[in-house]
C-alpha cells in the first residue's frame, strides 16, 4: 500500500512510474487498476540472469532515471540491474528488524544503493554503521496518512459499537492489524483477562490473519462477551473511530505503523510497546503511554489509568492528532521522497 499510494502521489506531481512486481503479487492488479504500467517478474535466484536482462530492458525502454527497491531479493536484482544500466538507486526498508552484518549490508545498503529510506529512525544508525553509507544518505520517511480518506461519521461509529453489543457507557479498547505472532495479540488478551471484572471495559481485535489461533485462547481466558474479533474489514476507519483507546503491542519488526497513525489522526489515545518506530507516534505521557513488549500487566495498568481519566484520554488524542497533522501525512511523505530524489539525481 505504501508503494501504491506513494506512486499515485508522485504521478500527480508529474513523475512517471513504472513497476516491476513479483509475479502474482498483491500489488499487480491494484497497480494496473490505478493505471500504472506493471511488469510481472519472477524474482527468483535460479532465474537471476533472465531477471537481470528483463530489468535492464525495462530501464532502457522507459528511460528510467531512478530505481526504488523495497525488499531483499528485488533490492539485489534491481540494484545490480540499475548499476549495470548506470541508474541511481533508492533502497526503501519498511521493517525495523536489524540488517545482516558484514559484506551483505555493505553491498545491499551501499554498493547497490545511493540512498536508504527507512520507516523507523532506530534502524538508521545500524544501517550507516554496518554499511559505510554516509549518514546524510539515510533518512526516515514514514508512510503518511491521507486525511481525506480517514472519514467516519457519527452514525457509522454508533453502528459499529452496536454491532458489538456495547452500551453508551462502555469503554472500547482495540487494535487494528494483520493478526500475526509478533503483533502482541496474546498480550492484549491477557490484559483483557486481568481487567475482566471491570464490566464497562470491552476489547476488540480488528483485522484478518491468523485469527482462529487466538479464539481458543479467548475461551481459556474467559473473555466471552468481553473480547470481539471482527476479522478483515475493507474499510476499518469507522471501527477505529469507534474506539476509546488504540493499542499496538508489537514485539518485533514494527516500523511507523500505518494503523497507529490512522488512530492518532482520529484522536485516539495510544498505548504501544517501545518496539521499532512506535515511540515516534506514541510519545509517552504526551500522545499516549509506552509499555515494554510482552508485558500484559503493564498494558492492563495503562488501560486502567486511561479508563479512570477520560480527560487524559481526550488530551492524548488531541496531541496525537496534532502530531500527525504536523509530521505524518502523505504530503509529508511525498515532499520528503522528492527531496531524496533531487539529492541523488
Amino acid at each position: 500500500m505504501r508503494i501504491l499510494r506513494e506512486s499515485e502521489g508522485m504521478r500527480v506531481r508529474g513523475h512517471e512510474i513504472v513497476m516491476a512486481v513479483a509475479k502474482g503479487g498483491g500489488l499487480v492488479q491494484k497497480a494496473r487498476d490505478a493505471g500504472f504500467t506493471v511488469y510481472e517478474i519472477e524474482f527468483k535466484k535460479r532465474k537471476t540472469p533472465f531477471v537481470l536482462l528483463q530489468l535492464i530492458k525495462i530501464l532502457s525502454k522507459h528511460k528510467i532515471d531512478l530505481v526504488n527497491t523495497h525488499s531483499s531479493l528485488d533490492a539485489w536484482l534491481g540494484g545490480v540491474a540499475a548499476r549495470a544500466a548506470r541508474k541511481k538507486v533508492v533502497r526503501t526498508r519498511h521493517l525495523s528488524t536489524p540488517i545482516r552484518k558484514g559484506l551483505n549490508s555493505r553491498l545491499l545498503y551501499n554498493t547497490l544503493a545511493d540512498f536508504v529510506v527507512t520507516t523507523s529512525s532506530r534502524i538508521i544508525i545500524p544501517i550507516v554503521k554496518q554499511s559505510g553509507l554516509p549518514a546524510d544518505h539515510c533518512r526516515l520517511v514514514a508512510t503518511g496518512v491521507e486525511p481525506e480518506k480517514l472519514q467516519a461519521g457519527i452514525e457509522e461509529k454508533i453502528t459499529f459499537r452496536k454491532q458489538l453489543g456495547l452500551n453508551e457507557e462502555d469503554c472500547l479498547v482495540g487494535t487494528v492489524c494483520i493478526v500475526r505472532s509478533w503483533k502482541g495479540i496474546q498480550d492484549l488478551m491477557k490484559a483483557a483477562h486481568l481487567l475482566r471484572d471491570i464490566k464497562q471495559i470491552k476489547w476488540v481485535i480488528i483485522g484478518g490473519g491468523y485469527v482462529d489461533r487466538y479464539k481458543g485462547l479467548a475461551a481459556e481466558l474467559a473473555l466471552d462477551g468481553i473480547l470481539h474479533f471482527t476479522g478483515h474489514l475493507d474499510d476499518p476507519y469507522a471501527a477505529i473511530a469507534a474506539l476509546d483507546m488504540f493499542l499496538l503491542l508489537s514485539t518485533a519488526n514494527e516500523g511507523i505503523s500505518q494503523a497507529c497513525l490512522q488512530a492518532a489522526y482520529l484522536e485516539k489515545p495510544l498505548i504501544t510497546t517501545t518496539v521499532g518506530g512506535l515511540p515516534e507516534i506514541c510519545r509517552n505521557q504526551d500522545t499516549g503511554i509506552l509499555v515494554p513488549p510482552s508485558s500484559p500487566k503493564d498494558v492492563a495498568a495503562a488501560v486502567l489509568s486511561l479508563y479512570d481519566e477520560p480527560e487524559k484520554r481526550k488530551f492524548y488524542g488531541k496531541r496525537a492528532h496534532q502530531l500527525v497533522e504536523n509530521k505524518f501525512t502523505m504530503k509529508h511523505t511525498l515532499d520528503q521522497m522528492e527531496q531524496v530524489y533531487q539529492k541523488i539525481l
